[in-house]
């Protein structure tokens, strides 16, 4: 796998439904390295602590392969390197082959895998479509959060390698359990993984935790 792009972006307000909401996911490419810290990348603002951001999705991987087929279902919208607010444009990586836990060498830096991205309305801001999120949702090209292990800098043309693989769900297959209809056996490895985002966790508690 190849960083194909770093991108980081700052602070935008944008009228949406009557009212004033902030985000950060306006990001772009840039010539220069990003530097990942413990809980974000420096320089790039996170608006929603809530859901962005922190130790366990200090930093955002999109796959750079994902990029023409969104281009085929919006050939209209221009698509640079960063549409989808991810610091990382990575070209090679795919969900169903990303552990939850996987450990990667990217740079000067080490990282974990631990959950995919859920999205929410703000993606409307980059693509208008109303229906951009359930489009998000049924493509299942969700991206991969990571936690830091050891920062440092990451630039356009270093590799992504695998250093360390663990026997668990892919992010593709959490992803499908955070969205799935029915419930699913694997839903209580994924809650019992040591390595999952608290966050997503706490989702699949929610959706699922009577049936457990």
């Amino acid at each position: 796998m190849k960083i194909i792009s770093t991108n980081i972006g700052k602070t935008k307000t944008i009228q949406w439904n009557g009212k004033e909401v902030s985000t950060g996911i306006f990001k772009y490419s840039v010539d220069k390295p990003i530097i990942l810290g413990t809980e974000d990348v420096e320089n790039d603002d996170v608006i929603d602590r809530k859901y962005h951001g922190g130790i366990d999705k200090a930093c955002y991987l999109y796959s750079a392969d994902h990029y023409q087929y969104w281009q085929n279902l919006y050939p209209e919208v221009e698509m640079p390197w960063g549409l989808f607010g991810e610091n990382l444009t990575v070209e090679g990586l795919h969900e169903a082959e990303v552990n939850i836990g996987n450990i990667y060498k990217i740079g000067e830096t080490v990282v974990q895998a631990t959950q995919p991205r859920q999205p929410c309305f703000k993606i409307e801001f980059r693509i208008p479509d109303k229906q951009i999120v359930r489009k998000f949702v049924d493509s299942g090209f969700p991206g991969v959060y990571v936690r830091v292990l050891e920062g440092g800098e990451i630039n356009a043309g270093d590799t992504m390698e695998l250093i360390d693989k663990k026997n668990s769900l892919s992010i593709q297959k959490v992803y499908e359990l955070l969205y799935a209809r029915d419930f699913n056996p694997n839903i209580e490895k994924a809650i019992n993984d040591p390595f999952i985002a608290a966050s997503c966790k706490r989702d699949l508690l929610k959706r699922w935790g009577e049936y457990l």
